[in-house]
């Protein structure tokens, strides 16, 4: 892509969503999505300038930029940091490089730890890794040298997650064998007994980080918080109070193809391709799928404020799921219990009942 038309893009995209946002604080900025380390460090230089003189952030803000290992030049680290960019999530998914050619990455598990180091030279204190498990022919021998391999490298963040067959991929169209469930419960019983033992302490169902530094950006997305999107593809979601109909909560989504987008900076009807408002009846399992991620859950004070409705409406759903042992029994919260954080979708199948 043109730097300098998608930075103006980008820009644009941002001051046409400016009075959604309110002044509020930013807390945390994400750049994810394709391959954002193919820009350059005076890109994101001039874009948090950008965004900065448009909106207030905070003095601790997290600023998290994905890479991936096998798309980087060599010293890019370093101008990142300088650009402001603070933390870094690296997309290493396996060290083991016949699993990387299975999932048709295109480094290897030298390039990640290499990627690492360049990371630290370059003065970067907070890093996430991203590990898959449940990768064909795995078996927890293997998933357990790939956490060694990652704890080695004393990441802050690791997000330890199980491969699954999205629809309209290669693997869904063509499924590889994979794991029997067996051996998926061993991998994920072994890998969580390491991690939680390394200091890696577990807060969400596949996230593990050292004490201060849970992705805050996560957080929010996990607590129902609001956020904006902009850029190709970029999903927001927000909420505003509106008389008497009460809190409006709206996902907003943008063109998703970059070249399309680049066009609509000069398009009256703008960078926006949907919206969609969250109906009552879909508050209660869009909340939950969200905050039942979290090993914490969430008060139901929270849920009051981030959907503007009573919890008797929640409540309702809560008890069957209680009664099945899915649910922590704490009127005050909304929480899985471990057998819940098992079977979360069986969880969520309940409470999203009408």
């Amino acid at each position: 892509l043109p730097e300098t038309d998608y930075l103006k893009a980008l820009l644009v995209d941002l001051d046409a969503d400016l009075p959604l946002a309110r002044d509020r604080e930013l807390v945390s900025l994400f750049i994810g999505g394709g391959t954002p380390s193919l820009m350059s460090a005076e890109f994101y230089r001039e874009l948090l300038t950008g965004i900065a003189a448009r909106l207030p952030m905070a003095h601790d803000i997290e600023i998290t930029l994905e890479a991936n290992p096998g798309t980087l030049e060599r010293g890019r680290f370093a101008g990142y940091r300088e650009a402001g960019i603070n933390r870094l999530s690296l997309g290493v998914q396996s060290f083991q490089d016949a699993q990387l050619d299975a999932l048709g990455r295109i480094h290897s598990g030298r390039d990640a730890e290499d990627a690492v180091a360049e990371a630290r030279a370059a003065g970067f204190d907070n890093l996430n890794l991203d590990l898959m498990h449940g990768l064909p022919g795995q078996t927890p021998a293997l998933a357990l040298e790939d956490l060694e391999r990652a704890l080695s490298l004393a990441p802050e963040h690791l997000s330890w997650y199980q491969l699954t067959l999205e629809p309209n991929t290669e693997f869904h169209s063509r499924p590889p064998k994979l794991p029997e469930e067996e051996t998926l419960w061993d991998i994920q019983d072994l890998g969580h007994e390491r991690l939680e033992g390394a200091g890696l302490a577990r807060y969400e169902i596949s996230a593990y980080a050292r004490p201060d530094r849970r992705s805050r950006h996560n957080l929010n997305y996990w607590r129902f918080g609001d956020y904006l999107g902009i850029g190709a593809g970029a999903h927001g979601k927000l909420s505003a109070a509106d008389g008497d109909a009460g809190l409006i909560i709206e996902r907003r989504w943008k063109v998703r193809q970059p070249e399309t987008y680049l066009r609509r900076q000069h398009d009256p009807q703008g960078f926006l391709a949907g919206r969609s408002r969250i109906e009552e009846n879909e508050l209660a399992l869009e909340f939950a799928m969200n905050a039942l991620r979290l090993v914490e859950g969430v008060s139901l004070s929270r849920w009051r404020a981030a959907t503007g409705r009573s919890s008797a409406m929640l409540e309702a759903r809560l008890s069957r799921a209680r009664q099945k042992g899915l649910l922590v029994k704490d009127a005050d919260r909304l929480q899985a219990s471990p057998q819940g954080l098992l079977f979360l979708n069986d969880l969520l199948a309940l409470i999203g009942m009408e």
